[in-house]
């Protein structure tokens, strides 16, 4: 997902002391509420704090006045020269905020470089492999949560109650795909569509003590709008590429052993040696998967039984928001859609689509009107917008119809469109299934038969996560009791269902959050007291705080470095899957990676949101 681009730049001028670390960082999960600022460490031992939510560049600073350990000011402002020609030889870029028309009455677009990180950043190359390994099966438990119906109502049946958004969300699903209230009929066609999965499930390398090795643990799984693939696979490139011809000259050796030394003590990272920054198939593989929908689609639909189809021109659509900055990465996808498949794309936002599609009852084709002799219909939905209550502006009301986006959302899920995703699939990526998958069994569930291990090697990667719904167990209270009673505010992350960032808490905003929604019968001892838990907590859930190792870098924003100083990162691991009405997959992949780097001790890390910059690994 991309919100809006803001700018959270950190500046940090040329005397910073930057030192490889293996203490604990404050991570970035996601996206947080809590705006807590960092602290570098000075030459002279005193800390320095500054302000990640800025939003000038220092006039005074240049790359002449950056000094960078390990880099000479003459290699960084190649770096940085490298980069910038690159992005805007090969699409890395992002669109500015519209500006005013120009004479001509259109609309002034203006590119510039994406946020990205100068170099790759380190990681063990078993631990990438893991998160690589991971895609498939993670595709097949979404799919499998999908059909559950019974799961997905116990599951979420206390969110529903508090969250507006997802109740609407599951009301829906009801009514679609298990025929509650509106009878059968109203959800025939979706049911008989087929499924289209991007899922991108994003990582932290943890650290339990100190001196111990790194672990992958899941922070999140995105089931909808997975943003960043295209642009992900470019700035993989161009980091192969600068460190392959920096390297050649040996300009590059010391800075990137340095951080190899901040993962190399994990027991499987390749001791001495590296392997580089990986390709991301992205580009390729994700349009395959869509190309597969397409086709399945003409093959199901247009394959002659029906002579109306020949008045229609089979067309993929991309649902968007209005006035989207994050156009390059989604036209990457287009552009690899038409040039290795020849599918068209048509771009509409939720308001676009309600005055511009129909939807024929009888047969499920939705059509996108105009006025010429051929009409298109769509074959596949691929949502970029609709996963955030501000989709909806003009609420849920569908009676009277006011909600004019939320109808567009059900004429859509009416259709026999393939929908990336459908209801189903985005329910399973909400944080309250995340949670309820950790207990015991829940897994287990959906891989009876166990194959290869699967629900264990799922079960590995998952974090502490703790309900604060009506069915938390003694554990989950526990949990919150070392929240409230023994100042465990730094090992936890409040999280809600929203996607889209900016809505998590940390530290202090964490503990006084749980405090106003909990009521505490006192005791004299804090281990006997009890307490309970309001209905408005339902809503969130509790998750172990991650630590990721540190390692130096350099951060661009607007083509220009807006800091130095020791990050942590995020990957994130592609998937795609394609899966027939009666439940049997025809395609299942990896889909490529996504690294996001940011500034140690910001907790907010969204990359749309200014936190963060777009990264690569680095193997070792």
């Amino acid at each position: 997902m991309f919100r809006s681009l803001s700018s959270a730049s950190v500046i940090l001028h040329s005397s910073l002391f930057l030192t490889c670390s293996n203490s604990f960082a404050s991570p970035f999960q996601s996206l947080g509420r809590s705006r807590t600022r960092p602290t570098f460490a000075a030459p002279n031992g005193s800390t320095s704090i500054v302000d990640p939510w800025s939003l000038s560049r220092s006039p005074k600073m240049s790359h002449d006045s950056i000094q960078v350990p390990l880099l000479e000011a003459e290699t960084l402002q190649d770096l940085v020269e490298y980069a910038v020609s690159f992005s805007a030889a090969n699409g890395l870029q992002v669109q500015a905020p519209l500006a005013d028309k120009s004479e001509t009455g259109q609309p002034k677009r203006t590119y510039i470089t994406a946020p990205i990180s100068l170099l790759p950043q380190s990681y063990p190359a078993h631990l990438f492999a893991r998160g690589v390994e991971l895609a498939r099966p993670l595709n097949e438990l979404v799919d499998k949560i999908s059909r559950d119906g019974e799961f997905l109502k116990e599951t979420l049946k206390d969110v529903r109650t508090v969250d507006d958004y997802t109740g609407k969300l599951l009301d829906f699903y009801e009514e679609i795909y298990l025929g509650d209230r509106k009878g059968m009929n109203w959800g025939k066609h979706a049911r008989q569509a087929d499924r289209l999965g991007i899922q991108r499930s994003d990582y932290m390398l943890h650290q339990t003590a100190p001196d111990g090795d790194y672990s992958l643990k899941q922070v999140e799984l995105n089931t909808i709008a997975s943003s960043f693939a295209g642009l992900a696979a470019t700035v993989a490139k161009l980091h192969g590429f600068l460190t392959q011809r920096m390297k050649s000259d040996g300009r590059l050796e010391e800075f990137l052993e340095e951080n190899h030394k901040c993962v190399s003590h994990s027991s499987g990272s390749t001791a001495g040696g590296v392997d580089g920054v990986p390709e991301s198939p992205s580009m390729t593989q994700l349009p395959l998967a869509m190309s597969i929908a397409h086709e399945r689609y003409c093959q199901r639909y247009r394959s002659g039984q029906d002579a109306s189809s020949q008045n229609f021109r089979p067309t993929v659509l991309f649902v968007v928001q209005p006035n989207e900055t994050n156009t390059v990465d989604q036209r990457l996808f287009e552009f690899a859609l038409w040039n290795n498949h020849q599918i068209p794309v048509v771009r509409m936002s939720l308001r676009e689509i309600f005055e511009k599609t129909k939807l024929d009852g009888d047969t499920g084709r939705l059509v996108i009107q105009s006025d010429g002799a051929t009409q298109e219909e769509v074959t596949v939905v691929y949502f970029r917008a609709g996963y955030a209550p501000s989709d909806y502006p003009s609420g849920y009301n569908t009676d009277d119809g006011s909600g004019v986006e939320w109808l567009a959302r059900e004429r859509l899920e009416r259709s026999r469109s393939t929908k990336c995703p459908c209801l189903g699939y985005h329910l399973a990526g909400t944080k309250k299934v995340q949670q309820e998958l950790a207990r015991t069994g829940a897994v287990e569930r959906f891989f009876p038969e166990n194959v290869d291990n699967t629900a264990q090697k799922i079960r590995t990667v998952f974090a502490g996560l703790y309900s604060l719904g009506a069915d938390a167990t003694e554990q989950d209270i526990h949990a919150v009791k070392n929240v409230i009673f023994h100042g465990g505010e730094g090992r936890y992350v409040l999280k809600p269902q929203r996607e889209g960032g900016g809505y998590n808490y940390y530290g202090k905003n964490l503990s006084d959050k749980l405090r106003e929604n909990c009521t505490i019968v006192e005791s004299s001892s804090t281990e006997k007291k009890d307490i309970k838990l309001a209905v408005e907590l339902s809503e969130f859930i509790l998750m172990e705080r991650l630590f990721p190792p540190q390692q130096r870098a350099i951060l661009l924003r607007n083509g220009q470095v807006e800091g130095t100083g020791m990050t942590i990162s995020e990957l994130g691991c592609f998937g795609a899957i394609v899966a027939t009405k009666d439940s049997d997959i025809v395609h299942n992949e990896y889909g490529g990676f996504l690294l996001r780097t940011k500034f140690s001790g910001v907790d907010e890390g969204g990359v749309a949101s200014g936190f963060a910059t777009l990264s690569s690994p680095y193997l070792c």
